[in-house]
């Protein structure tokens, strides 16, 4: 074989940076590249859509979750993003929004009913049931006494004044208007919607 002088530097210099670059442990680097890549934190979660309950802007988020969704077994929000297929934020989160999980997972957040009885001093822990309950109670009690069938020149008018209604401002269009046919056909004309921004 016949070598000119340079073909034979090139090849040296082809050699040297060859093992050079196994001597820093380059030489293998892929195969400890691949043995060092930690799994998507992601991948054994559930993926929940929701909407974000701050404001009337009514983000997307995306809710991931960590549980194999079995019975009798509970399930732990282990992050909160925006969603980027919803249309109105497209992914993006205001700071609020973007602290969802530190509010999901306050010690002080309340994840039950307090019911305090008339004349007592102290919040108690009650269930769902009982606090639905009460409240369908106290508003039958308020209907009846306050429902106004008719006017004064005789007309009906089917109102009941003494209670209005406080819809959620995360909710949407289609849920709003349900609410808002809900809230008329029991009479209230009192009906608005909070828009905390």
């Amino acid at each position: 074989m016949k070598l000119s002088r340079r073909g034979f530097i090139k090849l040296t210099g082809a050699s040297l940076a060859v093992s050079s670059l196994g001597a820093l442990g380059f030489g293998l680097s892929g195969e400890a590249l691949a043995a060092s890549v930690r799994p998507f934190k992601l991948t054994a979660t559930t993926e929940t859509r929701n909407t974000c309950t701050y404001c009337s802007v009514a983000c997307g988020i995306l809710i991931y979750s960590m549980g194999d969704r079995a019975m009798n077994a509970r399930s732990d929000i282990i992050h909160i993003e925006g969603d980027p297929d919803h249309p109105v934020n497209r992914g993006t989160l205001c700071p609020k929004g973007s602290a969802l999980l530190d509010i999901v997972h306050a010690p002080t957040r309340l994840q039950s009913p307090k019911y305090r009885a008339p004349g007592g001093g102290e919040l108690k822990e009650v269930s769902w049931d009982f606090a639905l309950g009460r409240i369908a109670t106290l508003m039958k009690q308020d209907r009846d006494a306050n429902f106004i069938a008719k006017n004064a020149a005789g007309a009906t008018v089917n109102r009941w004044l003494s209670t209005g209604m406080l819809a959620a401002s995360a909710s949407s269009s289609e849920t709003a208007y349900l609410t808002w046919k809900i809230a008329r056909s029991f009479g209230m004309l009192v009906f608005d919607n909070q828009a905390r921004v």
